[in-house]
């Protein structure tokens, strides 16, 4: 599966962020989802993380979860030059970088607002993965609003072993 970049659909920041990788990004490595969104949550839930999360952006590279700055930094590798050069960030302990991006995203939505929901537009459509991780995850919704899966009832079975 190719890296997966979750943010926050409602954020203003957050969404301007997707647009800010999508003209950087011209290979479209990184694919997008709304936290908020069935495959967002799902895949929080596989990552084992809270479904409802919305602390910070979440990458998913590979059997990998990065949150907060290791995030950021880690999808700057792969924009264009020269945003690549702030990966060196990586280099500062995590809970250092971390304490300036906590402080941005507790106050993102009073400096920058929220919106609905988005609706991509052509372009940014080959960002957004749903229908095809849909089919790779095969996520269903039952009706106590939690999610059913193959790929989910694996990582439910593997945390019940650990």
């Amino acid at each position: 599966m190719p890296p997966v970049l979750l943010f926050d659909g409602q954020c203003t920041l957050c969404n301007r962020s997707v647009d800010f990788l999508h003209r950087r990004e011209p290979r479209g490595e990184v694919l997008v989802a709304s936290l908020q969104s069935r495959i967002g949550r799902a895949l929080l839930v596989e990552a084992g993380m809270p479904p409802d999360y919305l602390a910070s952006i979440v990458l998913i590279d590979g059997d990998t979860v990065f949150e907060q700055s290791t995030a950021a930094l880690r999808v700057a590798r792969r924009m264009r030059f020269p945003w690549p050069l702030l990966s060196l960030l990586l280099v500062v302990p995590a809970p250092l970088r971390d304490v300036v991006y906590g402080w941005i995203a507790r106050n993102r939505t009073r400096w920058f607002g929220t919106q609905p929901c988005r609706i991509p537009d052509e372009a940014m459509r080959a960002r957004f993965f749903e229908p095809e991780l849909a089919e790779i995850i095969e996520v269903d919704a039952v009706p106590d609003g939690t999610f059913t899966g193959p790929l989910l009832d694996r990582a439910r079975s593997r945390a019940l072993l650990v």
